[in-house]
């Protein structure tokens, strides 16, 4: 008998989920709320709309996002084959026309005989569940409200975020170790935590252009506009100049091993993963354009180089706490005993950024879906896959405040011994990626997941 399985959302990720899983002989309802309800962003009706950049970055094997497409194309990824039919010139990066990809992609999925559009609004989980085989939830970061609050009656309000601020994430060999120190507050010696000290001066100009900089959503937010009460950066400095130096920046309990004394002010960076190879600049949610967050947080001490693994955001951007509620699989273990059927969550909803990341979450539960619906075990993706290291990072139990991040060299696991040279190094990401890649795909083809790629 025919499985039937139900996509709602027809983004980058239910797209290429609902495709995936048609490929491979399931019965696929494809569900849109647009254009009966629309949003703020969208402007069409097509399937794989892209709302904001028409670039879906770097191209180049050795970077994170070259390691993320070839994984795409090793797949077979239908979005990944469509943006290459429709690309524009971008110099390294893959940039596409938007709307002859979204049109090439609505139009496999109107004519694929086992894939049923239909135009209306979801509102409650447990009702598009019922009666299918599985259900997939790629409603993306501006799900209606009414599914939201279905979602979050299964999950539990905390384990969903709508306005979320994320401070920066910053690669730690970009940082000025000759400038910070490591110290927790009101200990001697090394500590957890990274330190920027400001002078009196390096504040007071760092707060001019905080204030002065451009923002992406230009309001003054209050703070029940946002989730859990956080506050951008240059929110609080908007207080008063001296406010981010008794929350945020406050030194109290620090002391600058180059002076003696207690900074002005001082940053502190957290560190984002066990290996220590990026930071988060604690404190320092933000709404500010990505080109403003670099010109002026390379103004603090230590950060005049600082690469960006992951920019600050603001947004109206629903997700849920994926290291509480998914496994590895996407599925939502939270819904398993209220749901007639398995759900899955893919793209930004479950906890992911950017674009590719998006196609490859539907990719991956469109072969948990099918792997499930014949009886065998997902197969497992590497860690040292681009993928995998994301994958693992967004489903980790212990991962703690949780904010949506996109494939970067900072989340995957190191090498025994250091490769000093960064080109080297993210050469080698790539190599021991595409070693692990191999692997999978032979795994996938073994357990007939891949038949008739």
């Amino acid at each position: 008998m025919m499985k039937n399985v139900k996509i709602i959302g027809a983004g980058l990720a239910g797209s290429e989920a609902a495709l995936q899983s048609a490929r491979r002989g399931i019965s696929v309802t494809l569900v849109e709320m647009r254009p009966q309800v629309p949003t703020a962003v969208h402007k069409t009706a097509d399937c794989a709309e892209l709302v904001c950049s028409n670039s879906l970055k770097s191209t180049k094997p050795e970077s994170a996002a070259g390691m993320l497409k070839a994984e795409l194309a090793a797949l077979g990824s239908y979005l990944y084959q469509a943006a290459l039919q429709t690309r524009v010139a971008a110099g390294g990066a893959l940039a596409v026309d938007r709307d002859l990809f979204s049109q090439a992609i609505t139009r496999q999925i109107d004519e694929h005989p086992l894939i049923t559009l239909e135009h209306r609004e979801a509102s409650s989980v447990q009702e598009e569940a019922r009666g299918f085989d599985a259900l997939v939830l790629a409603s993306g970061p501006l799900t209606s409200d009414a599914l939201a609050q279905s979602l979050g009656e299964l999950t539990g309000a905390d384990h969903l975020a709508f306005y979320d601020a994320a401070a920066p994430i910053v690669m730690a060999d970009s940082l000025d170790m000759d400038k910070l120190f490591s110290q927790s507050r009101y200990e001697d010696g090394a500590g957890d935590y990274l330190n920027a000290p400001f002078n009196k001066e390096e504040y007071e100009s760092f707060i001019q252009e905080l204030l002065a900089a451009e923002r992406v959503i230009a309001k003054d937010f209050e703070t029940k506009d946002l989730f859990q009460a956080c506050q951008p950066i240059e929110e609080i400095a908007r207080s008063g100049v001296d406010a981010p130096r008794f929350g945020p920046l406050k030194p109290v309990g620090l002391t600058d091993p180059r002076t003696g004394h207690r900074p002005w002010a001082a940053l502190q960076l957290r560190a984002e993963d066990a290996h220590g190879g990026c930071f988060n600049l604690v404190g320092f949610q933000t709404n500010l354009t990505f080109p403003e967050q670099r010109r002026v947080f390379r103004m603090i001490p230590g950060l005049e180089n600082a690469e960006f693994a992951r920019y600050g955001v603001m947004h109206r951007n629903t997700f849920i706490n994926a290291p509480k509620l998914l496994d590895a699989s996407l599925r939502l273990r939270a819904a398993d005993a209220s749901c007639d059927a398995p759900v899955f969550v893919a793209g930004q909803l479950s906890g992911t950024e950017g674009y590719v990341e998006a196609i490859r979450s539907g990719l991956h539960a469109a072969l948990s879906v099918v792997a499930l619906l014949q009886g065998k075990d997902a197969v497992p993706v590497p860690e040292d896959m681009a993928w995998g290291a994301l994958l693992g990072y967004a489903t980790n139990p212990e991962t703690v405040n949780y904010q949506p991040s996109h494939v970067n060299f900072g989340i995957m696991r190191p090498f025994e011994q250091r490769i000093r040279n960064k080109r080297d190094r993210y050469a080698a990401y790539a190599a021991r990626g595409a070693q692990a890649l191999e692997g999978y795909v032979a795994q996938l083809r073994e357990e007939g997941l891949l038949e008739g790629e």
